[in-house]
């Protein structure tokens, strides 16, 4: 059976999560990182398991692998998900391209805001680099709602993928975050195209920012 190992409120734990839910099959989640002291990171059975000491990390019958993506990109593929992760290289090549922007862009782009405004943290209280982060966001997210414009449906295409996994979860952490929010129509229309989804509403527009 399949294990994925990390506190359910993680972004990056989610991710997975909502691809179990979609891949249909029996899977269990041990909320590694949530406080308990059994189940520290930094604990030897889980530096073990990665020795990054970050979640999630899945067991799959005894292959154990970490990195949020490349976990998604591994639980399609073995189960042959094609309608999720294409076999076709051009088409493989444009999920790919929205997931590593997520991961490259995007994220880091709300960092900031995020810590300073939902984790209200210490050290992210610099009024110009919060405004700057969230020009930047905002940037990004036109990206977004260029290209969802273009699709009318979902970021690769009329089909829902897994480039849509990380996309809508980025979005539900957007509208999530106390910013001011610029009409993206397009952004709009996506992220309540996704609410149709049960995996979304489980795992990404679930009260976790």
């Amino acid at each position: 059976m399949l294990n994925i190992l990390g506190r359910p409120a993680s972004i990056n734990v989610r991710k997975v999560l909502w691809l179990g839910h979609e891949l249909g099959e029996p899977f269990v989640n041990e909320p590694w990182g949530d406080g308990d002291a059994s189940r520290k990171l930094d604990a030897p059975a889980f530096a073990a398991l990665n020795p990054n000491r970050m979640v999630p990390v899945i067991d799959d019958d005894g292959f154990v692998m970490w990195e949020s993506n490349s976990i998604l990109r591994y639980l399609a593929a073995s189960r042959e998900r094609t309608d999720l992760y294409p076999a076709l290289p051009r088409e493989r090549a444009r999920v790919d391209q929205w997931i590593d922007w997520q991961s490259s862009d995007l994220n880091p782009a709300w960092r900031y805001p995020f810590m300073s405004l939902v984790r209200q943290a210490s050290g992210y209280d610099d009024p110009r680099m919060l405004a700057t982060s969230v020009e930047r966001w905002s940037e990004l997210m036109r990206v977004l709602d260029r290209q969802l414009q273009s699709t009318q449906a979902f970021v690769c295409g009329d089909t829902f993928t897994l480039a849509d996994i990380p996309i809508g979860l980025s979005a539900h952490r957007w509208f999530s975050t106390p910013i001011a929010h610029p009409p993206l129509e397009g952004v709009s229309a996506y992220y309540e195209r996704l609410s149709a989804i049960e995996g979304f509403r489980r795992y990404g527009r679930n009260g976790s920012p």
